[in-house]
C-alpha cells in the first residue's frame, strides 16, 4: 500500500482515532515511507508526498492532543455591531450584547457548568440542581441554579454590574459576596473591590437591548453616555460636571446611528457633542449672553 492510500484511508477514519491509526503505529510507517521517498524521488516530485506528510503530522498532533487532554474542547463566541443568541450544551440560552464575547466547553463536565464573559449578556440558564452554573466576568463570578440574569461586564467600563430577574443569584468578587433576588442588582467597583446591592424599579429594563431596543428611563447623561459607548464602541464622556445628574427619558432602537440618537439627545437637554482625540464629548450649549 503506498502513502497515499495510507493517508486517504486515515482521512476516512475520523471517527475513531483511538483505532488504528495513532501515533505509535503510524510514525514508523510515515518515517520509512520519507526515508524511501527521499532516496527515489527528487524534490520536486516529492513535494506533493512532503505536503501530504505535514497533514498527516498536523493530524496525529491533533488526535494526541485529544486523546491526553484534560477537558473538552472550548468554544468562543463573539459578537460585532449585532446580538446573537448561543444555545449552550445544557439548553441553558445566551443573548450576547454588542461587542461581547462568551467561552464556554464544548461539553459541560459532571459537577459543574462554567462559562467566561467579555461585554454583556443575558442569561436563561437550564435548571439542574446537581450541577451549579457559573459566570465569570472578570474578578466577578455570579452562581446560579437555574433563572434569568443579565451581566453587564465591559471592560471600558468602572464597574461589572449583575441584574436579577428571575430566581436567585450569588454574586462573588474580592472576597464580598451577595445573594440577590428578583429586580435586585449587584455592582461591583473595578478600583474600590467594593460590592454593593440595591433594587431596581423593573430588572426587565435591562434586558431590552436583546429585542433590540435601547430605553432610557430617567437615567442620568453620565449612564445614557457609558450606555452608548457600549452599544457603539465610541468612547463618550460627559464633559460638562452639571451635565452628568441631568435625567433624561427616550427610547431608540438598536438599528439607529449614533448620531442620530445624540442629535435627538442634545435637541432634548440642551448640550451639545463635540470631537476630541477620536472621543466624543458632551458640553453645555451655549445660552444667548453667555461667555
Amino acid at each position: 500500500m503506498d502513502f497515499e492510500q495510507i493517508l486517504e484511508q486515515l482521512l476516512a477514519s475520523t471517527r475513531s482515532p483511538r483505532g488504528r491509526f495513532t501515533a505509535d503505529s503510524t510514525w514508523p510507517l510515515l518515517e520509512a515511507r520519507l526515508k524511501t521517498a527521499r532516496r527515489q524521488r527528487l524534490w520536486r516530485q516529492a513535494r506533493p508526498a512532503v505536503a501530504a506528510a505535514c497533514l498527516l503530522l498536523a493530524l496525529l498532533g491533533g488526535w494526541m492532543a485529544w486523546q491526553t487532554g484534560d477537558g473538552p474542547d472550548m468554544l468562543t463566541v463573539s459578537t460585532l455591531a449585532e446580538t446573537r443568541t448561543v444555545r449552550l450544551p445544557d439548553r441553558t440560552e445566551v443573548t450576547l450584547n454588542r461587542y461581547s464575547t462568551l467561552t464556554y466547553p464544548a461539553r459541560f463536565e459532571d459537577d459543574r457548568r462554567e462559562v467566561a464573559l467579555k461585554g454583556g449578556a443575558y442569561f436563561e440558564v437550564a435548571k439542574e440542581t446537581a450541577r451549579p452554573f457559573q459566570v465569570q466576568a472578570g474578578d466577578v463570578e455570579v452562581q446560579v441554579l437555574g433563572t434569568h440574569f443579565n451581566v453587564e461586564a465591559y471592560q471600558r467600563d468602572a464597574e461589572v454590574r449583575t441584574t436579577l430577574l428571575e430566581g436567585r443569584v450569588a454574586v462573588r468578587a474580592t472576597r464580598h459576596e451577595v445573594v440577590l433576588s428578583p429586580n435586585e442588582q449587584a455592582i461591583y467597583d473595578k478600583s474600590s473591590g467594593t460590592l454593593v446591592q440595591h433594587r431596581v424599579a423593573d430588572a426587565t429594563g435591562e434586558t431590552l437591548w436583546s429585542r433590540g431596543i435601547l430605553q432610557f428611563n430617567q437615567l442620568p447623561l453620565e449612564e445614557i453616555a457609558r450606555r452608548l459607548s457600549n452599544a457603539f464602541q465610541r468612547e463618550i464622556h460627559v464633559a460638562d460636571s452639571s451635565l452628568r445628574a441631568y435625567r433624561m427619558t427616550a427610547t431608540f432602537r438598536t438599528d439607529e446611528s449614533l448620531e442620530g440618537i445624540l442629535e435627538l439627545l442634545e435637541a432634548a437637554g440642551g448640550f451639545k457633542r463635540e470631537e476630541r482625540e477620536g472621543r466624543i464629548e458632551l458640553v453645555r450649549e451655549s445660552r444667548p449672553g453667555e461667555s
